[in-house]
């Protein structure tokens, strides 16, 4: 019997697949606990509809995305900190310290996409990867200065 999955499923697929499995299988376990439909006509062009309404998120989120990177890498982000002797800062700058940084010019990013090896504790200049969707990475430049 043909199906179409609902739910991940071990051993079986994932989401949205078309998968051929026992009848037994399919009307005792997949079809009561909703973890997938038989695969006729309706539910088929159903499928369809909603790969074709995935896909248009996505363009829209990748479009969304790609102009948030424009004026990320425009930004020319300072961050004043306390700084004790030889550029040494008292406590770090973290990706949330950033996120708040860019938020304050307008640029709004959530700390988890901004990637740091580990915290900043040091007076400089640095280059910093954010990671704002699987496909689109920006770079920007962070001036760590006394203040």
């Amino acid at each position: 019997m043909k199906v179409i999955l609902k739910e991940k499923v071990k051993g079986v697929g994932n989401p949205g697949q078309i998968k051929e499995v026992s009848d037994g299988y399919a009307r005792n376990y997949l079809l009561p606990r909703g973890l997938a439909v038989a695969a006729d006509s309706a539910s088929l062009k159903s499928l369809e509809k909603q790969q074709e309404q995935s896909s248009k998120k996505d363009e829209r989120e990748l479009a969304k995305f790609t102009a948030l990177k424009g004026k990320i890498e425009s930004l020319n982000l300072r961050h004043l900190v306390k700084a004790g002797e030889g550029g040494r800062l008292f406590g770090s700058v973290t990706s949330k310290d950033i996120a708040d940084e860019m938020a304050k010019m307008g640029v709004k990013v959530d700390r988890r996409k901004i990637i740091l090896a580990e915290p900043i504790r040091q007076l400089g200049r640095y280059e910093l990867e954010i990671r704002l969707h699987p496909q689109v990475t920006a770079n920007l430049s962070l001036a760590v200065e006394a203040g």
